[in-house]
C-alpha cells in the first residue's frame, strides 16, 4: 500500500516514468504520508549536482541544481504559482479570484511570482552550493522534504475551494492525518545536519501562511494552491536550511575561541 500511494505520489508531483494507475492515484490520495516520501526521493535526484561542490564552480552546480528541479518535477507547480500570482492581484471576491486562476492568460502577477521565486531559488543554490558537498546533499533533500510535507500540511489543514482536481487531494483530510507526513519527516530534520530542521520548519510556517491566505482570498485550497505552496516552500526551505547551518557554523567557531 505504503509503495504504491508513493508511485501515485511520485507520478502525481514529478515526471519521473513511474506510470500512471486508478490504483496508484486512490492510494496517494489516501494517504498525505506520501507526500513527504516523494520529497525524499525527488529531493535525492534533483541534489546530485552539489556531489561536484568544490570540483566545479559554484554558479554551475546552482544550474545544474535548477535544471534537474525543472527535468524531475516539472512545470505543474510552477503553473501553480502563476496561477496564485494572478489571483494575488485581483481586487474582487474570491469567485474572481478563481476564475483568474482559469484563465490560461499570464498576467503580471504571475510573471511577479514566478519571477522572483526563481530569483530567491537561484540564490539559495549558490548558497548552497559555497558549503561542503554532504552538507549540501542533506540540505537540498531536506528543502524538497519539507516542500512536500508542506503540501501535506495544506492538504490536511485546508477545505477545498471547490469541486475539481485539488478537492480529490485535500476534500476528505482532517488534521490528525498530518500525523504521519510529519513522522516520516523526522529522520531528515533530526538524522542530518542541524540545518536540515530548521529547513522542515521553515516549510510548515510557509503552508500555514499559504493556508490563511487561500481560506481568506479564494475561500478554500485547489490544486493551483498545493503547487504554488511547492514552489515556496521549497525556495523558503533552502535559505533557512542554509542561514541556519552558516549561523551555527559561527556559534560553533566562537565557542572553540
Amino acid at each position: 500500500m505504503v509503495l504504491t500511494a508513493l508511485r501515485g505520489a511520485l507520478g502525481f508531483l514529478s515526471r519521473l516514468p513511474v506510470g500512471h494507475s486508478e490504483a496508484a492515484w486512490n492510494a496517494f490520495t489516501a494517504s498525505p504520508t506520501a507526500f513527504p516520501l516523494a520529497g525524499y526521493v525527488v529531493g535525492t535526484l534533483v541534489a546530485v549536482p552539489f556531489l561536484a561542490t568544490g570540483a566545479v564552480p559554484t554558479p554551475v552546480v546552482a544550474a545544474g541544481y535548477l535544471v534537474a528541479v525543472v527535468l524531475v518535477v516539472g512545470v505543474n507547480h510552477p503553473d501553480g504559482l502563476a496561477d496564485l500570482g494572478d489571483a494575488a492581484a485581483v481586487h474582487g471576491a474570491a469567485s474572481e479570484r478563481r476564475e483568474v486562476m482559469r484563465d490560461t492568460t499570464v498576467g503580471v502577477g504571475a510573471v511577479l511570482a514566478l519571477g522572483t521565486v526563481l530569483a530567491v531559488l537561484a540564490l539559495g543554490a549558490l548558497a548552497t552550493a559555497a558549503l561542503a558537498p554532504l552538507v549540501a546533499v542533506a540540505l537540498v533533500v531536506a528543502a524538497e522534504v519539507s516542500a512536500k510535507l508542506a503540501m501535506a500540511t495544506v492538504a490536511c489543514l485546508g477545505r477545498p475551494s471547490h469541486e475539481g482536481f485539488g478537492a480529490t487531494v485535500v476534500g476528505d483530510k482532517r488534521p490528525v492525518d498530518l500525523a504521519g507526513p510529519l513522522a516520516v519527516t523526522i529522520p531528515v530534520a533530526v538524522l542530518a545536519v542541524p540545518g536540515t530542521a530548521v529547513a522542515v520548519v521553515a516549510g510548515l510556517a510557509v503552508a500555514a501562511l499559504v493556508r490563511r491566505w487561500a481560506h481568506a482570498r479564494l475561500d478554500g485550497v485547489g490544486g493551483d494552491v498545493l503547487g504554488a505552496t511547492n514552489e515556496l516552500a521549497r525556495a523558503a526551505a533552502l535559505h533557512a536550511g542554509v542561514a541556519a547551518t552558516a549561523l551555527l557554523g559561527e556559534v560553533a567557531l566562537w565557542t572553540r575561541w
